[in-house]
C-alpha cells in the first residue's frame, strides 16, 4: 500500500487523473488495450472531469463500473449516468463502456438481483482480465465498492467466485450490484482516494486489522494486489 497526500481536493483530482492516465497509457502501450473500473457517487466527479481530459487513446479504453445502484440508467442516483455525464465527455468518449444491465425487472427480489449479477458477471466476461485499475471509494460507516458492512449479501459477496454480486445495503438506498472481493483483488491496481478528516479517520481505524464489519479494511490488509492511496 503507497500513500499520497495531497494539500488540497483539486489538487488531488488533477495529481491522480494524471497518475491514471499514465497508468492507462502504460497498459495500452504494453498490451494495446487498458480496462478501467470506475466508482460512483458525488465525490468522483471532479477526478471524471479531469481524467476525461488525459492525452490517451481513448479508443484503446474500455470503461465500467465498481457497483450499480438497481436504478434506470435516467434516475439520479445512476452510476452509469453519472459516468456518461461527467467521464465519457470530450476525448473520452471514444472509450468503450460497459454498463452492467439495460434495463430493470418490475420486482427486485434476491432471485431477481442474483439474475441480474449473473448477467452484469457475462457482460464483464467480454473484457480481458485482469483489469488495469479500480478506483474505489469509501463511506464513512467503512463499506467500499457496495460492500456495506451488515448488509444482506455481503457474505457472498466477500466470497463469490464470481464477479458480480448483489448486496442490500440497511443504511443506503436501493439494492446494488457490486464487484466481490475476490474480482476486486483481482485486478492490477487498485487506487482509493479520500478526502476529509472523517475519511482519514475511519481510514486509520481500518489500517488497524482486518474486519469484515469495516469492509474497507479487507482491502487494506490483502497481500496480492497493491492499492494507491490518494489522500487529502
Amino acid at each position: 500500500m503507497n500513500q499520497h497526500p495531497c494539500n488540497t481536493p483539486a489538487e488531488l483530482a488533477q495529481r491522480l487523473a494524471a497518475w491514471i492516465g499514465l497508468r492507462l497509457h502504460q497498459a495500452i502501450d504494453g498490451r494495446g488495450h487498458a480496462v478501467l473500473a470506475v466508482s460512483g457517487g458525488k465525490s468522483p466527479v471532479p477526478l471524471f472531469e479531469a481524467l476525461r481530459a488525459q492525452p490517451l487513446e481513448w479508443s484503446r479504453v474500455s470503461i465500467t463500473l465498481v457497483d450499480e445502484r438497481c436504478v434506470p440508467h435516467d434516475h439520479p442516483d445512476s452510476n452509469t449516468a453519472l459516468v456518461r455525464t461527467h467521464l465519457l465527455q470530450g476525448p473520452a468518449s471514444a472509450a468503450t463502456f460497459v454498463p452492467w444491465f439495460d434495463e430493470l425487472p418490475d420486482t427486485l427480489d434476491d432471485a431477481a438481483l442474483q439474475t441480474l449479477a449473473d448477467a452484469a458477471g457475462q457482460r464483464l466476461a467480454t473484457q480481458p482480465w485482469p483489469w488495469d485499475l479500480a478506483i474505489l471509494g469509501m463511506g464513512e460507516d467503512g463499506h467500499t465498492a457496495s460492500l456495506f458492512p451488515h448488509a444482506p449479501g455481503l457474505t457472498q459477496a466477500l466470497h463469490a467466485s464470481g464477479p458480480v454480486a448483489w448486496t442490500r445495503p440497511l443504511n443506503a438506498p436501493h439494492a446494488r450490484l457490486t464487484m466481490t472481493l475476490p474480482a476486486l483483488l483481482a485486478t492490477r491496481e487498485l487506487v482509493l482516494p479520500l478526502i476529509g478528516p472523517a475519511k482519514l479517520r475511519v481510514y486509520q481505524q481500518a489500517r488497524l486489522s482486518e474486519d469484515d464489519t469495516l469492509p474497507i479494511s479487507l482491502v487494506l490488509h490483502q497481500h496480492t494486489t497493491p492499492v494507491q492511496v490518494w489522500l487529502a
